[in-house]
């Protein structure tokens, strides 16, 4: 009795403390909104104005009159950027720059572990506030469509359940260090071709399903303090200047009362962009400043009538607002942040070495014993190259960057004997805006690979590290196709069949075509671009010592032409527009819809340990719907090493009054066991979440019937399958 007197009393208290801590947000909040209305109704139009504009390429006037500090921005999806200089894209020169550089986005979400997009928000917000700035540029979360759009290796995912549950845990990690993000592209940047050009069309429901997701979680799970609007039209209107997209959804149906801002010289117009919603104007190509659209423009179109001043205070509210959320107005009691601390450096190593998916281990030539090698065959110009300083808006000047040939040399060499040739060299060459260089990047050296081959000849074991640079995943452009660029496909080919043991590293931040190896090695890994940490945690992948347990957040066609957009001719548009027509199946809802075999599906990736999934159930078989399924299923280590398993779980709508994907991603989790270790793994699925977008209702509709739930390691292995009804 005694026990559940002091349970009822503890339940209670906290009662009372989730009370108190309540009504202290709301005296808080009355507390901001009386500080934001007296400094407006003290600032002159010009005063307001000075702060929706940019007065340099990263900063913000402020008022001084009035305490009202200039606001920095900083690029930093994976690192934050080294100082420009405030009236030009050179670099500033500073010597105290140089930044923790993690893997890109999709090697992040390729760990399917929120944890680490937490682990990876702190450090960035921490050294945000070491370098002074109030805004990180970051992250990018807009839909993998195409293999080839040449921003996919910022974007995370082709799925935007995966996509919401790692941006929010970023999110909430980088601003509780007192910096925004922002939250970018706002909306449909799928590709780079005419990027400030393009005129994007889809459905509504595909809007609602797939591009919106991730942004809706961000804002209203993740509470992102800012968003950044696409270079691209949406529906006929620039996405800095798109009524439905800025007043009607992110303002109204999110409840979003941050700032939203333009990407660099993503402004249009000044009254309209004004009356739809934008706040900030950021990068425009004009070098008075007081003449971009959101300056004098904008002061003359309140003195005439046609922009409201209530218009301009709403944004200059809107800034005053997150300069309040990230203790600008309070400097002492701020995040004074720090750089380049071990403990960011680990974050950096983490990210590298969970991300890291086997996709191929024929006979278990992996993990390599190197206490039984006497002879190591490095090949590949990627085992030499750095990445961490390429991809326009992605480059980081990072501290150090540990290549693979340096990390298997200092933690083998002493004992194994390694062995490095070229094998091919990097042919292409890179221009802002053009992809001109690509072209030219498919030929074949043969005196490179005739020295690989030789190399190895005289080594037990090969290790070619190959894939892509920052001249094909980068800002700017797209790539022109999936192929493994400078002759690489004729290179494995020739090394293999000199020595039977080759391994392949694949570095790339994108989908290529891995047709041509797949049956010529036995093992390949895909590492991504892995940081400044890259070489030393793929090293300890290969060696054994890290256990791969990376997912693909993409699917990995077999060639450009299974992919949707690609299948049915638009991408990359036509005469400037482009119509989504493969609607709601993007990725492995496309693959799995349309029974095509992928070369690896989303969500697979290999260990060297086995588990087994079993004991899949739900509490109950019949839900009303506004009930939550809670499953649960027992994961088993089932080998002798320890290792992590994601547990996926999908969701089939069998009958249904409209077109339904063959399965979605519902839930997941990543578990971690010792061998013979079992774990059992809960996941809860709204029935809610089992809604299509209603086009005829305009709303979201769970039709009642049957829903099928299938618990698996990827959209292609399910271990069980469950049926539910909903009434």
């Amino acid at each position: 009795m005694k026990k559940i007197v002091r349970q009822l009393a503890l339940g209670f208290t906290g009662i009372m403390m989730t009370g108190i801590a309540s009504a202290q947000l709301v005296v808080n909040d009355k507390m901001q909104e009386e500080k934001i209305h007296s400094l407006i109704s003290r600032m002159t139009l010009e005063e307001k104005v000075s702060l929706l504009h940019g007065n340099s390429k990263f900063y913000v006037s402020g008022v001084k009159r009035l305490g009202i500090p200039e606001w920095a921005l900083s690029d930093g999806p994976h690192g934050v950027r080294a100082e420009i200089n405030r009236h030009d894209w050179a670099y500033a020169g500073w010597t105290n720059d140089s930044a923790t550089c993690f893997p890109p986005g999709t090697a992040l979400a390729a760990t399917w572990n929120p944890r680490l997009a937490y682990e990876r928000g702190i450090v960035l917000g921490e050294e945000a506030r070491f370098r002074k700035k109030d805004i990180l540029l970051g992250p990018g979360i807009n839909i993998i469509r195409s293999p080839l759009c040449g921003r996919n290796f910022e974007y995370m995912s082709e799925d935007p359940f995966l996509i919401s549950r790692m941006s929010v845990a970023y999110i909430k990690a980088l601003q509780s260090k007192d910096v925004a993000v922002s939250v970018k592209h706002w909306l449909a940047n799928n590709q780079e071709e005419h990027r400030d050009s393009i005129d994007v069309y889809m459905s509504e429901r595909a809007l609602r399903e797939i591009y919106l997701p991730g942004f809706k979680a961000s804002v209203t799970e993740g509470g992102a303090y800012t968003v950044m609007a696409a270079y691209n039209k949406f529906r006929g209107d620039w996405c800095s200047e798109n009524k439905y997209l800025d007043r009607e959804i992110l303002r109204k149906e999110f409840d979003f009362k941050g700032v939203l801002m333009t990407d660099w010289a993503a402004a249009h117009s000044t009254i309209k962009a004004a009356l739809a919603g934008l706040d900030l104007e950021m990068g425009t190509d004009k070098k008075d400043y007081n003449e971009w659209y959101f300056a004098n423009p904008l002061i003359r179109a309140v003195e005439e009538g046609k922009v409201p001043v209530a218009v301009v205070d709403e944004k200059v509210a809107n800034v005053l607002r997150v300069m309040i959320k990230t203790k600008m107005f309070d400097e002492g009691n701020r995040e004074k942040g720090k750089m380049n601390t071990p403990e960011h450096q680990q974050a950096a190593y983490n990210d590298a070495a969970e991300a890291a998916v086997l996709l191929q281990n024929n006979g278990n030539i992996l993990p390599l014993n190197f206490s039984k090698i006497k002879s190591v065959a490095v090949i590949g110009d990627n085992a030499t190259r750095r990445h961490c300083d390429g991809g326009l808006s992605s480059e980081i000047k990072s501290l150090y960057e540990i290549t693979p040939l340096e990390a298997i040399r200092k933690k083998f060499g002493a004992t194994v004997k390694v062995n490095f040739a070229q094998g091919y060299a990097r042919q292409s060459t890179f221009k802002e805006g053009s992809n001109a260089g690509q072209t030219s990047a498919d030929k074949i050296d043969w005196k490179l690979i005739e020295e690989a081959v030789e190399v190895a000849k005289q080594s037990e074991v090969v290790i070619v590290f190959g894939g892509l640079n920052h001249d094909f995943d980068t800002e700017s452009f797209d790539k022109q196709n999936m192929d493994l660029p400078y002759g690489q496909d004729v290179l494995i080919r020739e090394v293999a069949k000199a020595n039977p043991k080759t391994v392949v590293v694949i570095i790339a931040g994108s989908p290529v075509k891995l047709s041509g190896i797949v049956q010529r090695v036995p093992a390949i890994l895909w590492s991504w671009f892995g940081g400044m940490e890259g070489g030393n945690a793929v090293a300890d992948l290969l060696s054994g010592k890290i256990n791969p347990s990376g997912k693909l957040p993409f699917t990995l066609p077999v060639s450009l032409d299974q992919s949707p957009a690609h299948a049915l001719g638009n991408f990359p548009g036509r005469n400037l527009i482009v119509n989504y027509e493969e609607d709601i199946l993007v990725g492995y809802r496309w693959f799995d819809t349309k029974k095509i075999v992928p070369q690896f599906p989303f969500g697979f990736g290999l260990s060297y340990t086995g588990f087994s999934i079993n004991n899949f159930s739900t509490d109950k078989s019949n839900y009303g719907k506004g009930e939550t399924i809670h499953a649960k299923c027992t994961v088993k280590n089932t080998d002798s090493r320890a290792g992590a398993e994601v547990v996926q779980l999908y969701v089939s709508d069998p009958v249904c009054s409209v077109l339904r994907p063959e399965k979605e991603l519902k839930g997941f989790e990543k578990i971690f066991l010792q061998p013979g270790e079992s774990k059992t793994v809960k996941l809860t699925v709204k029935i809610s979440d089992l809604a299509f977008y209603d086009e005829t209702k305009k709303a979201w509709n769970v039709e009642a019937g049957d829903f099928v739930l299938h618990i698996g390691n990827s959209s292609r292995d399910i271990s069980k399958s469950v049926k539910v009804s909903v009434k």
